[in-house]
């Protein structure tokens, strides 16, 4: 038993368990939460980086001196719609990059693919760091650096897929629940240590005049990308020296060179379809509803035709789901939960920026100065829906159904909604907004809540709807769709905020959540159920 690849592992067998597996086990898990978790910081960076980009008069070289006062607020209305692009490229890429990170881990062993999957992460990091120096990098390079940022979207799949064979059946749960939920918490971690970490004037910057600045907020912020450098580093180094690759995840055990090239090349396949997404979206303009489709699809051909023959057998097996209508019903339940977490965890911050801060449509540059400190708590969404979801698992499982425990968090997220919609009108409509400020943010805590809720009641129905066969690549599946929430949801609230109706978005999340709640009872609960309250 060499000390990366572990030939022997019978996690089932209680001997092998207390004397061998369960310190290994532990460790891995240990070295595997840190390097989630700062995946999902450096995939949602782009919720606190695109607020700072207003904040910050960033306007991509696209104002020039020969504009008039109509053309540059019609043109600064443009670029804030470009901030909330990055965001959505982010999650673009990284919901597209999970589809083939489902697959990596019996390819490229769990320690060589989370040594590279953390690595990657590297690239984004570091090009945010360069790219925030200067107030006039163009556009096209932030969009870049969002679509590599995807990475971090990728690795929850091989992450949880990878934990997955290293514990016991009895220990799955907490265990998963473990990775899953504080890899989550690196959305609230990153929303607030940006804030602060730009504080610290490291660096010079070059301003808007071309000048260098020294000593001044926006030398600091370049902080946002350059803050998770050491951390990845470290966290690389304990996967490649700490982490195993084990035979009932890996067959056939690679060497680390075949490891890794797998997981790159896999990787690469991701990036083509991401790419593809991203450049119809910024350079063609086609509508993100066209994008959508064409990206997933671009993906799955990839794994199917593009794929090294020993894997096509095991894809093969595992695209049967496709022809489980509850397969499809189960993703758009979860996507309704995940996605809307992962979704409203990447606006939330700017869209709390153009609520209560740029208060006049007409001048982009007013600045409320009774605005409230949103970037003070707005962390706390995401933290509160990754720490509340095991209690959806839970909760599913004191009352012995996931179906009612998604009715029920459902309800509450439609009403949630429409309560921040209201808010919304009223801080629009009122001379002071500011004094909105908590009863939105009470409502989308809520949903914030409900969100994390239904995560967890959802994933606990899939075992009891399908079949141990085909449990674990539906799963994988939802989880990825779902992610495509990072990208949708950013995307419709920037284009409502060009249009001055951020609510609108709202209605039709409120409206998607009850054809949902309608798909759930239908399925599962109400009296033409083929499966009653799993």
């Amino acid at each position: 038993m060499s000390k990366v690849n572990l030939s022997v592992w019978n996690v089932e067998d209680e001997n092998f368990w207390k004397t061998t597996g369960h310190k290994i086990a532990n460790k891995n898990l240990w070295i595997s939460i840190p390097a989630l978790l700062l995946a999902f910081a450096v995939w949602i960076m782009w919720s606190i980086i695109a607020a700072k980009l207003k904040e910050f008069g960033f306007n991509f070289g696209m104002i020039t001196a020969e504009m008039n006062p109509e053309q540059i607020i019609a043109k600064l209305k443009e670029i804030n719609s470009l901030y909330y692009t990055l965001p959505a490229i982010a999650g673009l890429a990284g919901a597209t990059l999970r589809i083939p990170n489902s697959f990596l881990i019996s390819l490229g062993g769990g320690r060589n693919v989370i040594f590279v999957s953390t690595l990657l992460l590297l690239i984004p990091a570091i090009g945010v760091g360069f790219a925030l120096q200067d107030v006039n990098t163009p556009y096209l390079t932030f969009a870049i650096y969002a679509g590599l940022s995807g990475f971090g979207g990728g690795n929850f799949s091989s992450s949880m897929s990878n934990i997955s064979f290293f514990f016991p059946k009895r220990m799955q749960g907490t265990s998963l629940g473990l990775n899953a939920g504080i890899g989550n918490l690196g959305v609230g971690v990153m929303q607030k240590t940006i804030p602060w970490i730009i504080g610290f004037f490291l660096f010079g910057a070059i301003g808007a005049d071309g000048n260098k600045v020294y000593g001044e907020a926006l030398s600091g912020l370049q902080n946002a990308g350059w803050v998770w450098v050491p951390l990845l580093g470290l966290a690389a180094i304990a996967a490649f020296f700490g982490m195993n690759n084990v035979i009932t995840g890996t067959p056939k055990l690679p060497t680390t060179i075949q490891g890794v090239s797998k997981t790159l090349y896999m990787v690469l396949l991701g990036l083509v379809a991401a790419g593809t997404g991203a450049y119809l979206l910024t350079q063609l303009k086609i509508n993100m509803w066209i994008v959508l489709p064409v990206v997933i699809v671009l993906t799955v051909m990839l794994m199917k035709y593009a794929t090294p023959g020993e894997i096509k057998t095991n894809l093969n097996k595992q695209f049967a789901i496709f022809r489980n209508k509850h397969n499809w019903v189960m993703t758009v339940i979860y996507t309704m939960t995940f996605g809307s977490f992962i979704g409203f965890s990447a606006a939330f911050p700017k869209l709390s920026q153009d609520i209560f801060v740029y208060t006049n449509p007409s001048d982009p540059g007013f600045v409320n100065p009774n605005a409230p400190n949103f970037m003070m708590w707005v962390f706390l969404g995401p933290v509160i829906g990754a720490l509340i979801r095991p209690v959806g698992g839970w909760f599913s499982d004191k009352i012995n159904s996931g179906a009612k425990v998604t009715a029920m968090s459902t309800i509450a997220q439609i009403l949630a909604t429409l309560a921040v919609a209201y808010f919304v009108i009223q801080a629009r409509n009122s001379a002071t907004p500011e004094q909105y400020w908590w009863p939105f943010f009470s409502s989308f805590m809520i949903l914030f809540l409900t969100t994390g809720i239904g995560n967890g009641s959802t994933f606990r129905s899939i075992p009891y709807i399908f079949s141990k066969e085909q449990a674990g690549p539906v799963l994988g599946w939802p989880a990825a769709i779902a992610a495509y929430g990072a990208f949708i949801i950013p995307k419709v609230f920037g284009k409502q905020i060009q249009n001055g109706t951020p609510e609108y978005a709202l209605y039709g999340f409120a409206i998607y959540y009850l054809f949902c709640l309608i798909l759930n009872w239908w399925f599962y609960q109400g009296p033409k159920a083929e499966i009653k309250n799993p």
